[in-house]
């Protein structure tokens, strides 16, 4: 039986981070992996997806193309050819993965873990046996579907089988109106589809800011992008290859058709036949309960990414992984502030966000200031036709820290980074303001919003 420091059950964006991270701090690590490194993110998640919106964002620059004195005869799309350069993309990914742990000599066992006790991994279908002083849980999550709907793979599918679909159907229902559902919402209508999405909640993006989830669904509505909100689905019944979903609003039913339903309803924890509750790890909801260092109930299990529940980002799971392994080589980390965590969506426009909603401040007892700046006041936004949007600060007005920060526009999620580091160091609308942006840059909304906190704004007259 071979023994290490740190076994790692899992090999995605936090399993092999955690294992690397292991490496560089002297310890031998093994990674268990099932199917190929990278997990749900690298494979069928957030690299192949964001591969085909960069397609999707190519077809509206086609379609725009006359604005920018662009004329063509015809235009060819082809949905089957971006899937493949998709599949490219994270082949290419995943083989630097699998280089990166390679030369920190992480060892990566091929098959499905088991815990058979607080230090042992039995792996199948081989029998190996693997010790190790630590353990940390990092299977992922997979998506989950509605009570009584059966996901058949052809006319009911889910993300999985959508980052395959090569031929574009007619018409499709997104059941979802989160991350998952508009982005694939933005894609499908880009590639000529009719799409409907269906929301519980009462908006788009329901966790993020009211205001930028209603300009959202303003600009859907542009786009041809019809949505209900408020609406439950009933029941989905298939006949003759198409879907009828029957949705409820207001108390009223009403009947829906499509070629294909997609179900982008959340995700869950993937413990089944790990051996968790044998050895004495306690879940909760589903998902593996941890603490603030990602200690389970178990001394010396540890559990990291979508598999504890908390913030199901890859981004995140990273972030935890590296908690876990420092604390394990007595490193004593900080706690992970999941508060200050970025959230990104990469429709267009872009949503992107950190903090708390207006909303959610306000509900904490905040003297809230706000400062908001349109896109159409920014030059570089002007320049490359793209005015749609606005970056909107929630400010503390007792302390000046700015409690939450709030995007949608071209590219917003890169003016996220700014953020995440003005977060980290507490930074005040009048420090963030002050600051000189290069001029022309889409940054420049974010300082000229942190003016605005106090009215300050340069470049944008209000009443």
């Amino acid at each position: 039986m071979t023994k290490y420091d740190i076994a790692v059950v899992g090999g995605g964006p936090g399993g092999y981070v955690a294992a690397i991270r292991a490496a560089q701090l002297g310890l031998s690590a093994v990674v268990v992996e099932e199917d190929r490194v990278g997990g749900l993110c690298l494979n069928w998640g957030c690299i192949p997806s964001k591969a085909l919106l960069w397609n999707a964002e190519l077809v509206h620059l086609f379609q725009d193309a006359e604005e920018f004195g662009i004329t063509y005869d015809a235009l060819h799309i082809d949905l089957a050819k971006a899937v493949d350069r998709s599949r490219d993309v994270s082949d290419r990914m995943v083989k630097g993965v699998q280089f990166l742990l390679k030369k920190n000599k992480v060892k990566v066992v091929e098959g499905r873990g088991r815990l058979k006790s607080r230090n042992e991994i039995a792996v199948q279908p081989s029998d190996e046996m693997i010790e190790a002083e630590q353990i940390i849980i990092a299977t992922g999550a997979h998506a989950r579907s509605l009570p009584g709907v059966e996901i058949d793979g052809r006319t009911v599918i889910t993300s999985r089988e959508a980052l395959e679909l090569r031929e574009t159907p007619g018409s499709i229902i997104i059941v979802g109106g989160g991350p998952i559902g508009v982005e694939f919402a933005y894609l499908y209508r880009a590639y000529g589809s009719e799409v409907t999405v269906i929301e519980l909640l009462e908006h788009l993006l329901p966790l993020e800011d009211e205001e930028i989830s209603r300009q959202l669904e303003r600009a859907f509505k542009r786009q041809g992008i019809a949505y209900r909100t408020g609406a439950q689905v009933a029941g989905i019944a298939i006949s003759n290859g198409r879907a009828a979903v029957t949705v409820t609003v207001d108390g009223h039913d009403e009947e829906l058709s499509a070629d294909v339903v997609l179900i982008g309803v959340g995700m869950a924890a993937n413990t089944d036949g790990l051996g968790l509750e044998e050895a004495g790890v306690e879940l909760e909801r589903g998902f593996v309960r941890i603490d603030e260092k990602m200690r389970t109930s178990t001394p010396g299990v540890y559990a990291i990414g979508d598999v504890t529940g908390k913030m199901l980002l890859a981004h995140v799971a990273s972030a935890q992984g590296v908690i876990a392994v420092e604390q394990i080589a007595g490193r004593e980390p900080l706690p992970l502030p999941y508060e200050k965590m970025p959230r990104c969506t990469y429709c267009q426009p872009q949503v992107a966000a950190l903090g708390l909603t207006e909303a959610q401040a306000r509900e904490q007892g905040i003297e809230v200031k706000v400062g908001t700046f349109p896109y159409r006041g920014n030059g570089k936004a002007i320049a490359i036709g793209r005015t749609e949007g606005m970056v909107k600060l929630v400010t503390d007005a007792a302390t000046g820290e700015i409690v939450g920060y709030h995007m949608i526009g071209h590219d917003a999620t890169e003016l996220l980074a700014e953020a995440t580091l003005g977060s980290a160091l507490e930074t005040t609308p009048r420090e963030l303001g002050w600051a000189v942006h290069a001029h022309p840059t889409l940054s420049e909304v974010v300082r000229e919003a942190a003016l605005a906190v106090d009215g300050e704004a340069i470049h944008f007259w209000t009443e």
